[in-house]
């Protein structure tokens, strides 16, 4: 009986062992990743020595590469800002100097662009239109003579979310990508910048490409509520009113403005026969019949006689190298991705936008209207030269080493703009919601009117069908200014596109112009 149950016993456990062990703990979970420490992220700011021949004459200088750090009315922190500045060494009274903030747009561009795209001590040296060999690297990074150095010490800024800029802390996105949440904080960065480098005294100037002339409407005039006066204002390649560039249904203005680009960027591609000799008097021409007969004409709408749209259409023909028949079948109107596919006779290639003596294949040629299957001729061009030097400058040169990756253009920032806005002077309290309303032009005026000794230079570029000429001329021919502050308004014409700079041939002029201006407005 007794070896009975010990058989079973032992076949019970054999079958199914009622004792088991407990099954072996899962392995531990691998510690989560430390973050990067602050100072890998955002290290000291960093100050080397240089120097480059300009203006005559060898300059030394110092670069300095670090952040800002922002904080809300609490104090917290909420983001960090990069800047590269460049000041002269040897000054006698440094506090006394011209000092320049310069930065480009987007919104959601950082600013290497303004800095070794044309404006800083050292530039990259572009592809011309064309020479797609160049696109390709290595790209070369050379002394630059027609650097703004000699004139004036110069800030370039990265907005929040581009470049080396980032949110930290308690920031959130809607403290900064917005027309008036950015234009706050740029003016913060201006007022730390001011106070950490005892630079209050300095002939102060803010130099602003693209949506970067949008910016500095806003930041001009919160900055002069601050008590931050200007001695002046640079526009690049202006956008302040943006229906004027917009083609909107039943919006007119537009293709009256941008007539005068259209026919510029048919004379460089020798579509007009004959073709004008003197490209300055041409546009003047246009540019008279734009805001007169066309203008009229558009104004007309459907009760304009068929033989004066004929007669227009002649016009438009002769300036512009598209068929009159086009302009007749197209109402007299042509938007702009029409004309960028017109303008070079026929469905294989496509001007750029920003700078139209570039040109690209067109990957949809069936479409009516070119889908968005390339990034753009211009951008095309320049970008890997861009990215890839700037990048290889901060770290070598400039020996600035963080972990961050430098965002050139962020579409995160793009697409989470808050384009609300309500303009000084603004008759109702309701403000607009798009990009295709907004008009910061009322904000410059307020500026110069507050600040009566602040001057403006608007440069403009021939060849830029993002933001066209002559809409900066009506923008700036309509601040209601008095005649006294008038006379501080400058606009001149380049032989460029959108980046003023990436002519070889036209930016030794155009920085002898910055500088003559920055300096006539320090006295």
């Amino acid at each position: 009986m007794r070896r009975f149950a010990s058989a079973l016993l032992f076949s019970a456990l054999g079958s199914a062992p009622l004792l088991a062990a407990p099954p072996p703990p899962p392995p531990p979970a691998p510690p989560p990743l430390a973050p990067p420490p602050l100072s890998a992220l955002y290290p000291h700011a960093v100050t080397t020595v240089h120097s480059v021949r300009a203006d005559g004459r060898t300059l030394h200088y110092n670069a300095t590469a670090g952040t800002i750090l922002l904080r809300d009315r609490k104090g917290a922190p909420t983001a960090r800002m990069f800047y590269i500045a460049y000041t002269e060494r040897g000054v006698r009274h440094p506090s006394r100097r011209p000092l320049t903030f310069a930065y480009n747009g987007g919104p959601g561009f950082a600013s290497a662009l303004v800095d070794i795209g044309g404006f800083g001590p050292r530039r990259i040296v572009w592809p011309a239109p064309g020479n797609t060999r160049a696109y390709a690297p290595p790209y070369r990074l050379v002394p630059n003579p027609a650097t703004l150095l000699p004139a004036t010490d110069l800030v370039f800024v990265d907005a929040v979310g581009t470049g080396y800029s980032r949110i930290v802390g308690a920031g959130q996105p809607s403290m900064f990508y917005g027309v008036n949440a950015d234009g706050r904080a740029f003016a913060q960065f201006v007022i730390r910048y001011l106070t950490k480098t005892g630079r209050w005294n300095s002939p102060k100037f803010l130099l602003g490409e693209s949506y970067g002339t949008t910016r500095s409407a806003v930041l001009g005039n919160d900055l002069v509520d601050d008590g931050v006066y200007l001695n002046g204002i640079v526009l690049c390649s202006t956008v302040l009113n943006f229906p004027t560039i917009n083609f909107a249904p039943g919006n007119e203005l537009p293709y009256e403005l941008y007539l005068p680009s259209y026919a510029a960027v048919a004379w460089y591609h020798h579509r007009l026969h004959p073709r004008p000799k003197n490209l300055a008097l041409f546009v003047r021409r246009v540019e008279a019949f734009a805001e007169g007969p066309y203008a009229r004409a558009l104004f007309a709408g459907d009760t304009l006689p068929r033989a004066a749209a004929r007669r227009l259409a002649a016009v438009l023909a002769r300036d512009t190298g598209i068929a009159a028949r086009t302009w007749l079948k197209a109402h007299l109107r042509l938007t702009l991705p029409v004309f960028m596919r017109l303008v070079l006779g026929g469905r294989e290639r496509q001007t750029g936008r920003f700078d139209a003596r570039f040109s690209l294949p067109i990957l949809q040629p069936m479409l009516g209207v070119p889908g968005g299957s390339d990034q753009g001729a211009t951008t095309s061009a320049i970008w890997g030269a861009l990215t890839s030097t700037f990048v290889t400058y901060v770290r070598r040169s400039l020996r600035y080493r963080t972990d961050l990756l430098y965002r050139q253009n962020s579409n995160r920032v793009f697409h989470a703009w808050k384009w609300s806005y309500l303009p000084p002077l603004h008759e109702t309290d309701e403000d607009v919601g798009t990009m295709a309303d907004v008009n910061v032009a009322p904000a410059l005026a307020r500026a110069m009117v507050n600040d009566p000794a602040l001057h403006l230079l608007s440069e403009n570029g021939y060849f830029d069908l993002a933001t066209p000429f002559f809409a900066t001329v009506y923008t700036l021919h309509h601040l209601r200014l008095p005649p006294a502050l008038r006379r501080h308004v400058v606009i001149q014409y380049n032989a460029s596109g959108h980046m003023l700079y990436l002519n070889p041939s036209a930016l030794p002029r155009l920085g002898r112009r910055i500088d003559a201006f920055i300096t006539e407005a320090s006295r």
